[in-house]
Parts: structure tokens; sequence; C-alpha cells
């Protein structure tokens, strides 16, 4: 039996490529990235850096909870800004959702495919199987 599975999570924001929302991999969840979209519109929501990461973090989270995790579960993010110098009101908001313990992280500068987009993230996240699905 194999313990890869593709998930397509409802209330979140709908993939626009070929990927898919989330690999459950044995007891990792990897999270395609996130960005900024309102998940019932499916539409980009641009603003100021802050509420684009509040956005697209509540995203990450809306995904996680769709398998059974929440944010207390990610054990790794990749955050990928559009400017660099957006990193300290990005870490600001970051650290505010992560109150309780931050994950490994990697952050950096890059071209979104979105343009106006200011940020995109995704994550691993650790959520062990029921023993009788091994």
């Amino acid at each position: 039996m194999s313990q890869t599975e593709r998930i397509q999570v409802d209330g979140a924001p709908t993939p626009k490529g070929a990927y898919s929302q989330v690999v459950r991999a044995g007891d990792l969840l990897f999270v395609s990235g996130q960005g900024p979209i309102d998940p019932d519109t499916q539409e980009l929501v641009l603003g100021d850096i802050r509420s684009e990461t509040k956005l697209t973090l509540e995203n990450v989270e809306r995904v996680l909870i769709g398998c059974g995790a929440t944010r207390k579960n990610i054990v790794k993010c990749g955050v990928f800004l559009d400017k660099a110098e957006d990193f300290n009101a990005m870490n600001e908001v970051y650290g505010a959702f992560f109150s309780e313990g931050v994950p490994a992280r990697t952050t950096v500068q890059a071209t979104l495919v979105e343009p106006g987009m200011k940020i995109e993230i995704d994550c691993v996240a650790y959520l062990p199987l029921e023993p009788n699905a091994r």
C-alpha cells in the first residue's frame, strides 16, 4: 500500500496550475505554495505586505485543517517575497501567527508568478498516520 496521497481541500484556494494542493507522504504533509487568495472568490487580494502575509498564512492553515492538522504541526516553511525590504513587516505578522513556537524557515526574494503578489508560502507539516494505516 502506498503512503503517498494527493489531497484537494475544500474551502481553500484551488490550484491554478499542474500541481497538487497537498501531498501526503507517510507522516508528512507537503503544502504547495499559498498566496493571498480569497478562498470564497478564488481571486487574488492585493494589499500591503502585512495583509497579504496574514491571508497567505490563513490559507496555509485552511489547507492544513482540511487534512486534520493545524499550524502547530508545521515543521518547515518556505517564504518567498517579491521584495526583500518587506522582510521585517512580513516577519512581524509571521511571528504573531506562530506565537506558540515558530517552525524552521527559509526566506528568499523571488519573482512571483502572479503580477503584484508580494508573498507566497509553502510548508511541510508532521502529522502521524494512525498506527493501523501503516
